[in-house]
């Protein structure tokens, strides 16, 4: 919610990925039980929750963004990832690529910020960095652009998520966004 806001975008598309190449996936639920635990976290009418990586075969990010770009021509799209994904983000396959193909949004997940600020990626993308009172503009700016977006934390990342499934119902902490 806080990204749809503050960018000002009409849609999200919350992408479920069958699995990450860069962790190992020995014990991850299978793709329809985080389908499932992700729409009940999203529950809201312009959030859609998709597993369209495995219906199409790609593997990485950058495949299926380009797949995106390629079959939604016209539609303005941008890619969001947690902070604690862009302090990794140099390690991803085509990432550079990936800033080149259409602008990045990162959602500040808590923790200290400025570790993924100061990673490889977001130092190689630094001049390309919106400042965060303009972010409305990000979805129309031309790649590479990027935004770093604070404001309400959670904690939740998918692993944080899958964890939080695997407690008995009557341990699990509301969460709020």
């Amino acid at each position: 919610m806080l990204a749809m806001k503050r960018l000002g975008l009409d849609f999200v598309w919350w992408l479920v990925t069958p699995g990450n190449p860069l962790k190992a996936t020995a014990g991850l639920p299978p793709l329809e039980a985080r389908l499932a635990a992700a729409r009940a976290l999203a529950r809201h009418p312009r959030i859609k929750v998709s597993g369209i990586e495995a219906e199409i075969g790609t593997r990485y990010t950058f495949d299926t963004l380009a797949y995106l770009t390629r079959r939604c021509p016209g539609v303005r799209l941008v890619w969001i990832m947690g902070a604690d994904n862009l302090a990794g983000f140099h390690r991803w396959q085509h990432w550079r690529d990936i800033a080149d193909l259409l602008p990045i949004a990162v959602v500040d997940r808590g923790g200290a910020h400025w570790r993924p600020l100061a990673a490889p990626a977001a130092r190689a993308l630094a001049r390309n960095r919106l400042a965060e009172d303009n972010a409305h503009a990000l979805a129309g700016a031309t790649a590479p652009a990027w935004v770093f977006l604070h404001g309400l934390k959670s904690p939740l990342s998918s692993t944080a998520l899958r964890q939080r499934q695997r407690r008995p119902a009557t341990l699990a902490q509301p969460t709020t966004y």
